[in-house]
């Protein structure tokens, strides 16, 4: 469902991931060029663990999620899934274990169900399944063709909001093991901010990874943890809690001065 950039290669298959990802020393520069976007020290997300990245824009949060899923390669540091480099994956097998919905948008030129079966062999109870996890499912049959309703790039008359919640069915198709959503809920109304948190809550409780860019206090409050990006660095990594409390006393000192 999305490009990764460097050449495939015949791997050693590996055993069907239970989600745990481990950042060391990771250097994040974008392919072509030679800027560094991100870096992060260390980083452990249990399977089971929903955790919010925050920052201004441009501190390099959506390259960050790029460098985990390995769409874009690691200049230094590696990402590891089950202790995996996720550069060693055999990207076929990968895959299906990821799940994944950009900043932006991108549907492709055909039915929802190929849509959200990210053009693989179409599984009609995992779609139906990952369409009733994003609520979405009702509308879907509402459509003159249904699920075989013929859409196109620019979303073949779906609405924001709508394009969004299948691009999220898409990240929840066959319940991966590690689910990144940059700024899942950016055209959501308060339905799909509903159907958003529940689907989280329901990825956590079965155990996947959950990793949700946002700066939304509402999505935040369903997070366990939180990562901090300034200028391209974790500046920090706690328990939502605590990362509360700092971003208060923060707030506090600032206005005595």
């Amino acid at each position: 469902a999305f490009k990764v950039f460097g050449a495939a290669r015949e791997t050693m298959p590996l055993p069907t991931p239970q989600g745990k990802l481990t950042v060391e020393n990771l250097v994040v520069v974008p392919p072509r060029s030679q800027k560094i976007v991100a870096t992060v020290a260390n980083l452990i997300v249990n399977p089971g663990e929903v955790v919010g990245v925050i920052g201004p824009s441009g501190s390099g949060k959506s390259c960050l999620a790029r460098a985990l899923l390995g769409i874009w390669p690691s200049r230094g540091g590696k990402v590891r899934l089950d202790g995996a480099d996720v550069a060693t994956w055999d990207r076929d097998e990968l895959g299906p274990h990821l799940g994944y919905l950009p900043q932006d948008i991108e549907l492709f030129d055909g039915s929802i169900s190929a849509n959200i079966s990210r053009f693989g062999e179409v599984n009609p109870e995992k779609v139906v399944s990952a369409a009733k996890a994003a609520d979405i499912h009702g509308l879907i049959l509402n459509l003159p063709d249904g699920y075989e309703t013929m859409i196109s790039r620019a979303g073949g008359g779906l609405s924001g909001g709508q394009r969004q919640r299948i691009g999220l069915a898409r990240a929840l198709y066959d319940r991966p093991k590690l689910l990144i959503l940059d700024e899942p809920n950016s055209n959501l109304d308060d339905q799909g901010e509903k159907a958003l948190a529940s689907a989280m809550s329901h990825m956590a409780s079965e155990g996947s990874s959950v990793i949700v860019i946002t700066h939304r206090t509402s999505t935040l409050s369903k997070v366990d943890k939180i990562l901090v990006m300034h200028d391209g660095r974790a500046t920090d990594f706690d328990t939502r809690d605590r990362i509360f409390e700092k971003m208060q006393a923060i707030k506090k000192s600032l206005a005595t001065v």
